[in-house]
């Protein structure tokens, strides 16, 4: 039995690296006392499977795993069962049987949303920089690769753009993951050229949402139910 879980990522716990929280994700379902299906070999792990990596100091209310159970194990209680066991930080939000036939998360995932804080600008700064971006056809971003330069036009993985404006300033973002996607560091750096230090401009940055494309139309990975209130803290610089 395999079930996909939507979980938050909230507070100090942003500052931890995906090892890190893969370690704490095998700790919590051993706290939980879960039958986790283990690999074979000579060390066995339990069978986790991450989806994209979150960047570091970046909170997240839609991060996802799946695991797979040993035996079968009933879904009702299982995601109050997990948040408890794991630190505070991390919750359960939303859980779902996978099924065969359902490829990996990397696979799937095709675009996710962005919120980042900003600061140090007026509104008028902001959003002529968006206007600007939706409008190029041709945005340029030089990058190193495994110690290669290049320069790459990055307009086609902005998918949508636009200024939240209301007690702080948020520039919303979909930004796609299909090929070498566009971080919201790099998206930042291409929408205001010659910062010198990112953290001046960029207060804090919360993953929202992840899609995937199913006959041509974007879905949710996995809706959060209604009766789950998601928590809306922008955390992370």
């Amino acid at each position: 039995m395999k079930v996909r879980i939507r979980y938050s990522k909230l507070g100090k716990v942003r500052f931890l690296g995906n090892l890190d929280v893969t370690r704490i994700w095998e700790r919590s379902l051993r706290k939980a006392a879960v039958p986790v299906a283990y690999s074979t070999g000579f060390s066995p792990r339990p069978r986790l499977s991450f989806g994209l990596a979150l960047p570091l100091a970046a909170g997240s209310i839609a991060e996802y795993v799946d695991i797979e159970f040993a035996t079968d194990v009933p879904l009702e209680g299982l995601a109050s069962r997990l948040s408890e066991a794991l630190p505070v930080g991390f919750d359960v939000m939303a859980l779902a049987e996978k099924f065969p036939g359902q490829v990996s998360l990397q696979e799937d995932v095709v675009a996710c949303d962005w919120e980042l804080e900003l600061v140090g600008m007026s509104q008028a700064q902001a959003s002529d920089a968006v206007s600007g971006a939706l409008a190029a056809s041709e945005l340029l971003l030089e990058r190193e690769r495994k110690g290669e330069r290049s320069t790459d036009n990055v307009r086609h993985s902005i998918e949508s753009l636009s200024i939240q404006s209301a007690e702080r300033m948020v520039l919303a973002a979909r930004l796609a993951t299909v090929g070498r996607g566009l971080r919201p560091a790099e998206l930042v750096g291409v929408l205001f050229p010659g910062l010198e230090d990112i953290t001046e401009t960029v207060r804090s940055v919360l993953r929202t949402e992840q899609w995937i494309e199913r006959d041509g139309a974007r879905q949710e990975l996995l809706p959060v139910p209604a009766a789950v209130v998601a928590p809306t803290e922008l955390v992370g610089a």
